[in-house]
């Protein structure tokens, strides 16, 4: 019988995305109740002790985020929980080293830290989640990390991607889920891919299944609630990973990879 949450977490149990050794230890970090899905987060300890290399075990770890300069910032706020959750296009700064980094998916869907400059640290892109009118009729929108925004522009809907000021956490601009836009899979098979969406089938009852085509000219279909619309256009408003999100098979990485190695011969 359950006596409470749980706060413990195999190593074995935890999701693939984090990329941890299964022979490092028997246990992780759980991440703590927050903004993120337990499976679609991950934890500061596990960031800054595997991903940035800036601890060696939990305790340095604890001994980081306990500074009183605040060492780490998430979306701009200092952050002291080692198990606090990160997740999707969440911004990490760090001000002694003047590192900041956007938590995204590669293309096999494991968590990566892509280095960002000062002005792209400044803001963030969220995704319409819900649409609704609260008490005394206020419409408010909520996000996939859990902001609740109300009052918002009219012309905001459902999958809807939302340009966020982290300084003031005002609403900037706001892209539509439209086809010709930009767009970056967060869940599903082709999790971590971007292509320009062609168009939405529509099915009562079930999934809307949208049609992407990427730039290498693939095309591939998804739910839309694995959409997130990150561009207007081509043009992407985020730096994206070093992969591009474009899915290469075995064939194709070898023939890339003896491409780059041509020149080096002659």
């Amino acid at each position: 019988m359950a006596r409470g949450p749980k706060k413990h977490m195999k190593r074995i149990t935890a999701p693939k995305s984090w990329m941890l050794s299964k022979l490092g230890g028997n246990w992780t970090t759980r991440p703590s109740q927050g903004p993120h899905k337990l499976r679609e987060s991950i934890p500061l300890s596990v960031i800054l002790q595997h991903k940035l290399k800036y601890a060696l075990y939990a305790r340095d770890v604890q001994m980081i985020l306990a500074d009183k300069d605040g060492n780490i910032k998430v979306d701009g706020k200092v952050r002291s929980d080692f198990g606090y959750p990160v997740g999707l296009q969440d911004v990490i700064t760090i001000d002694k080293t003047r590192e900041s980094y956007r938590v995204l998916y590669d293309v096999q869907g494991k968590f990566i830290l892509k280095s960002i400059k000062p002005d792209e640290a400044k803001f963030k892109l969220v995704k319409v989640t819900q649409k609704k009118v609260g008490p005394n009729n206020v419409p408010y929108i909520v996000t996939n990390d859990a902001r609740t925004i109300r009052y918002p522009n009219p012309e905001i809907h459902v999958n809807d991607t939302l340009k966020i000021d982290l300084e003031t956490g005002k609403v900037v601009d706001f892209l539509k889920e439209e086809p010709g836009n930009l767009c970056y899979i967060i869940g599903g098979n082709n999790i971590g891919r971007v292509g320009l969406i062609q168009h939405r089938e529509r099915h009562l009852g079930s999934f809307d299944i949208v049609h992407v085509k990427d730039s290498n000219g693939k095309h591939f279909s998804t739910r839309i609630n694995n959409i997130f619309t990150i561009g207007k256009g081509k043009k992407s408003l985020i730096s994206l990973p070093d992969d591009n999100g474009l899915y290469l098979t075995a064939l194709e990485k070898k023939q890339a990879k003896e491409h780059q190695e041509e020149p080096k011969q002659q």
